[in-house]
């Protein structure tokens, strides 16, 4: 296997069929960055979560939504990305490297990552997210490699679509056992050696989304037929969808019930308001069918020019992920030197039109950079930190 390929959250080059997972890959990054943009420059209008449909304009609902696919999708792709290095290397060469990425992830994220989102080090609170999350499932996943494939199947199954019976569960700071049951599954605020820390991504459901990744890998496998795995993923992504449609119809279990308001519009967006912190079953239920739905488009269309462009984001997701939030907490404190606040506290947009005009152009502006380390990393293999990115 080429070093270039044993990078943090990628993918082995078997061949160019493997170009749709880093376009997938890709696309959700790009699709990420509408949220961020949102978080830096839509701040006044804070969502709840799930949304309160109540309270939220359909524009900001529908662009808060438009970035649910993104964390799912990219745990499950860590997943697959373990299973793919796996078939190059023994299973304790996989586990001691999932270990080594996981732990690099942790690091980064209570590093680089922070002082990106805060503009200080320390900051007033450690906010620890998504890469936090890849990090800490990469390193459980280190162990689960060695249990037989059925096995972690039902694992995956039961913690994806049992954990919502954990939910009336809570455990308070004199139980010894908190700060765990607060990484695992208990969005808190706690206090470790006079720093304050945010568990925003409880990391639980997530194991089971790398887990369901990693035994989808045999789909990918050499010599798997490329028309029978789309097929798959079609068949099974659009059976999730339906499935989602129905539980969610009972309306007993999987996510906050729905309302219906007698007014379409609200009834609708309460049927779609979703739990992401932890994400509950029909979150990642609808999010991963959507993905798989996706992930087999841009397989077969995986010449085009659009999944070409979005391959080449994926192929450098760290760089692009670290240059993409740098650049927004350097817009906004540029702009706040000059304009000041807005609303409140906030320099804010005027609405959320302006959410996608900035994504739109920064998307085009962070392509370049992104495609010059990609192509960098590829040509100066010899460069081992570069791996990382």
């Amino acid at each position: 296997m080429s070093e270039t390929r044993e990078k943090l959250i990628s993918i082995p080059d078997h061949g160019n069929r493997l170009k749709s997972i880093d376009a997938l890959r890709g696309f959700v990054m790009v699709i990420m960055l509408v949220d961020h943009v949102r978080e830096t420059f839509y701040l006044h209008r804070q969502v709840s979560d799930p949304v309160d449909v109540f309270t939220t304009s359909p524009e900001l609902f529908y662009t808060r939504l438009t970035s649910a696919i993104c964390a799912p999708v990219f745990i499950w792709l860590t997943g697959l990305s373990a299973w793919l290095y796996s078939q190059r290397h023994s299973k304790f060469e996989t586990s001691k490297f999932l270990v080594k990425r996981g732990a690099f992830l942790v690091l980064l994220e209570l590093t680089l990552i922070v002082f990106l989102w805060a503009g200080k080090y320390p900051p007033d609170l450690f906010f620890l997210q998504v890469i936090w999350c890849i990090g800490l499932c990469m390193i459980a996943l280190a162990g689960l490699i060695f249990l037989p494939t059925k096995l972690l199947l039902m694992i995956g199954i039961i913690i994806v679509a049992g954990h919502n019976a954990l939910d009336g569960f809570s455990l308070n700071e004199q139980s010894p056992f908190y700060l765990i049951w607060a990484v695992l599954y208990q969005r808190e605020v706690f206090e470790f050696n006079s720093f304050m820390f945010r568990t925003s991504y409880p990391v639980l459901p997530w194991i089971g989304v790398i887990a369901l990744g990693f035994v989808a890998g045999p789909w990918f496998r050499d010599g798997a037929s490329s028309i029978e795995r789309q097929s798959r993923m079609f068949t099974f992504g659009v059976v999730g969808l339906l499935l989602f449609v129905f539980i969610r119809l009972l309306n007993f279990y999987g996510d906050s019930p729905w309302i219906n308001t007698n007014e379409f519009p609200t009834t609708l967006m309460s049927f779609l308001s979703l739990t992401k912190y932890p994400p509950s079953l029909l979150f990642n239920l609808s999010m991963l069918s959507l993905g798989m739905i996706f992930l087999a488009l841009f397989e077969k269309f995986e010449r085009t020019k659009f999944a070409l462009v979005m391959s080449q984001f994926g192929a450098a997701p760290m760089f692009f992920y670290a240059l993409h939030l740098a650049v927004l907490k350097l817009l906004y404190v540029i702009a706040f030197s000059i304009y000041g606040p807005s609303d409140g506290v906030y320099l804010a947009f005027p609405s959320v039109r302006y959410i996608w005009v900035t994504f739109l152009i920064l998307v085009f502006l962070l392509y370049f950079p992104t495609r010059w380390f990609a192509n960098y990393k590829q040509a100066n293999k010899h460069i081992s930190w570069l791996k990382y990115f």
